[in-house]
């Protein structure tokens, strides 16, 4: 059975009109989704052929029935578990059959009753049923007049709120004085749960019916109170935007009429305009539009709209096949080059190289090289001279410290804020498609969380890649083909091997005293002399000066502290000129000092050489340059103990080791008896002690003091060595070999021992410093010891000293 959602309505005449009798056994049918309550008449649907057979039941006798409650709506055929025992007797008043087989009836409620035996259940129920007798209420306290205002008032705001009051309704509520009656009929018109609506109708006693119904309709008032403002702003935002939408409409329509454009029609169409003038790829351009015609169909105030005008943006800005022409004449580009940069042939001869390709075939890609070498010796500012030599743009990113790869390959639109990378930014700032990249300090690039920055650089650095590049933002390919990627760094061992492979590696060694002295007298002095507002007139330095402040306040391998210095000393002359001198004024050794202070280093050739047996120089590697490495052994009566002082790492430590094992197989050459090295401990010492240093390249060196130290004689003088050492005496390969010339060079060593397999290495130093120097190639400690002690025939020099 079903019922329909109307409204019911008390009628106290049928209650009043007529008193019945009502018999002790009925005819049962149970109603879902409704409590029936006193003083009600209410329409029903009976569908269920049990109701029907009930119905028909009522009409044949007294036209009474019993309805109840069942306490689970869904179950069509309820037990007597499923239903609720409390209902109430209803006077069937009329009867309507429906062409689809139901009745649609009319009952007025009688009288409130239980059932106590279920006697019947098929083909419809039958029970034993006991009339409830309503508790009359003798007199009406102040409380409960009180009560009833507040339900009443109560029942008024409620009915307003869902925008069903009833002014006949309210004067019924208004006129009934019984606080029973009034709580059923309050409690009938409430949009109340089955359970809450049957302990209204459980509860005897007339006031307490109205204290439950009063607490109901406290809680009922309090959620239509919420859902009525809920609705209300609904309706005023829907109202505000369909008002909105309205007069846009009517002011687009009257711009029309008046042949007035408005902003987003005109935004609109000169994108448009910009599209077709911009050259761009078929896929790109086709997305452009596509993303175009979403905007237009968009609200222009929406956050949607924003990004996409973002984006289309940055697709007319990235300049897909804009570039810029090379200039292709060797010859003017050499010039630039030298003009520019002084020395660096090496690099010089590649760019050059790439230019003579790039004229015989126009199609080649880019390449990709990597400047390695020690801070200041011009990486960058190289880029900047390849830029201005080949007529295109120049870019620079820094990679040191970066650590998110969004850097690189950009953001997802999806996200607030989102942009692309640094690659696609940097095409937007040259607005060409063929710069020069510079990407300075690959070899510090970190990772964390966010993803690793060298894993996308991997298919940035690679032209059999980069021709169809995506970055993250624009989701479209990209051509980086074109592009001249330059990266630098101070050292390749924390470059991804993956990605130090796609890249040709050119080094850059320090430069030596002659080289920063033309450099200082070419470049350095005159920059300084425009950057401090002086003149050439105001200056003068010749080059003995400029040697003076190279070796007595800098120790570098680049050229950074030397101009800070030079700097230095514009800055204090423009004092002086600013303060009315007119100068010139002279700088020379002698004066230097009032300058610059006292000297901030003491060069190495002017330090006092001890010749004493167990001291021997060595060569070392480091990011800044090479270094002269002074290695001294000490033997004293002992147990056979080797002490290793002065911050060694493992390395050193086991080439110590290896050089001691080697000397104690050559027990005979070194005229000690067999138990010599058992009475001994050896100490071997290398100054300076706060520094650490590791490597094998110091093997031989240790090899040598400790040989000089157990013969107690001196080496050679100005001989300084490196190479590694095995245990039966042979002499590996090192690296770093053109840096450690240099250093020997600055301490005015001019013999240098090296590995015979370094010999190869020895074309990679500048002719000027082979013309001074002496390089013996060695294979083994034999050779080494002939040479540092000048015993016997020694291995020739490999020298190229005019003859």
């Amino acid at each position: 059975m079903e019922f329909n959602d109307s409204l019911s309505i008390s009628m106290d005449d049928f209650s009043n009109n007529e008193e019945m009798e009502i018999p002790e056994v009925l005819p049962m049918m149970a109603v879902r989704d409704v409590v029936v309550f006193n003083y009600m008449i209410i329409p029903l649907f009976v569908g269920r052929p049990g109701s029907v057979e009930a119905v028909n039941e009522a009409l044949n006798s007294n036209k009474l029935i019993m309805l109840v409650t069942q306490k689970d709506a869904t179950k069509d055929n309820p037990q007597e578990a499923d239903l609720y025992d409390i209902g109430m007797v209803c006077m069937v008043m009329r009867t309507l059959k429906m062409p689809d087989g139901r009745l649609k009836v009319l009952v007025q409620a009688m009288s409130k009753a239980r059932i106590t035996e279920y006697l019947k259940t098929e083909p419809s129920y039958e029970v034993s049923i006991e009339v409830i007798e309503e508790t009359e209420v003798e007199e009406i306290s102040v409380e409960v007049e009180a009560m009833m205002r507040t339900v009443r008032e109560q029942t008024e705001k409620i009915m307003s709120l869902r925008g069903i009051l009833s002014a006949d309704l309210m004067m019924i509520i208004n006129n009934i004085d019984d606080p029973g009656r009034l709580a059923d009929l309050v409690g009938s018109n409430l949009r109340l749960k089955i359970v809450e609506s049957q302990s209204i109708l459980e509860e005897i006693d007339p006031t307490k019916r109205l204290m439950l119904v009063n607490k109901l309709l406290s809680k009922e008032l309090e959620v239509s109170t919420v859902q009525a403002k809920i609705q209300n702003d609904a309706k005023e935002e829907m109202s505000k935007s369909q008002r909105e939408y309205f007069l846009r409409e009517q002011l687009h329509a009257l711009q029309k009429e008046l042949g007035d454009t408005d902003e987003r029609t005109q935004e609109i169409e000169e994108l448009e305009v910009k599209l077709k003038k911009t050259k761009m790829p078929k896929e790109v351009r086709k997305e452009a539009k596509k993303q175009l015609s979403r905007m237009d169909m968009m609200h222009p105030d929406s956050s949607e709209a924003t990004i996409i005008r973002t984006y289309i943006d940055w697709i007319l800005d990235v300049p897909w096949m804009k570039s810029t022409k090379d200039r292709l004449d060797l010859v003017e580009a050499k010039a630039v080059l030298d003009e520019d940069h002084y020395g660096l042939e090496k690099v010089k001869e590649r760019i050059l190289e790439y230019l003579a390709v790039r004229k015989l075939n126009e199609s080649t890609k880019g390449p990709i090289l990597c400047f390695v070498g020690p801070p200041g010796v011009g990486k960058t500012s190289l880029g900047q001279s390849i830029a201005r030599a080949m007529g295109r743009k120049f870019h620079r990113i820094s990679l040191g410290g970066m650590r998110d790869e969004a850097e690189i390959r950009g953001h997802r639109r999806t996200y607030i804020g989102a942009m692309p990378g640094r690659i696609v930014q940097g095409l937007k700032t040259v607005a060409s498609n063929n710069p020069i990249f510079m990407m300075d300090e690959i070899d510090k690039i970190g990772s964390d969380y966010r993803g690793d920055p060298s894993s996308a650089l991997l298919e940035v650095l690679d032209p059999e890649q980069n021709f169809e590049f995506s970055d993250h933002y624009l989701n479209l390919p990209l051509d980086l083909s074109k592009v001249m990627f330059i990266t630098t760094a101070n050292m390749t061992d924390t470059i991804p091997g993956p990605l130090l492979d796609r890249m040709e590696v050119i080094r850059l060694s320090g430069y030596t005293l002659e080289e920063k002295t033309v450099i200082a007298r070419k470049y350095l002095l005159p920059r300084q002399q425009k950057e401090n507002g002086l003149k050439a007139s105001h200056i003068r330095m010749n080059d003995d000066t400029l040697q003076h402040i190279i070796t007595h306040y800098t120790y570098e391998a680049g050229l950074r502290n030397l101009e800070r210095e030079i700097g230095k000393v514009c800055r204090k002359i423009a004092r002086k000129v600013a303060e009315g001198g007119k100068g010139p004024y002279s700088v020379s050794k002698n004066n230097i000092d009032t300058y610059l202070g006292p000297p901030k280093t003491i060069p190495e050739s002017e330090v006092e050489k001890l010749q004493q047996p167990g001291l021997v120089t060595g060569l070392a590697w480091t990011e800044i340059g090479g270094e002269i490495l002074q290695i001294e052994v000490n033997i004293m009566p002992g147990k056979g103990k080797l002490i290793l002082t002065g911050q060694l790492g493992d390395v050193m430590k086991e080439s110590a080791q290896a050089a001691l094992t080697y000397c104690r197989s050559r027990s005979e050459e070194l005229k000690v008896d067999e138990e010599y090295f058992e009475k001994i401990d050896i100490h071997v010492h290398v100054p300076a002690g706060a520094i650490p240093k590791d490597g094998p390249s110091a093997g031989i060196t240790i090899a040598t003091a400790l040989y000089s130290a157990i013969v107690k004689q001196e080496v050679v003088v100005k001989l300084a060595m490196t190479g590694e050492v095995t245990l039966r005496g042979r002499v590996l390969p090192i690296g770093g070999l053109k840096e450690k010339a240099l250093a020997a060079l600055r301490a005015d060593i001019t013999k240098v021992i090296i590995p015979y397999h370094n010999k190869k290495d020895l074309a990679e130093i500048p002719k000027d410093i082979r013309d001074k120097m002496e390089f013996f190639p060695v294979k083994n400690m034999d050779e080494v010891v002939k040479i540092a002690f000048g015993k016997g025939s020694k291995p020739k020099a490999v020298t190229e000293k005019k003859k």
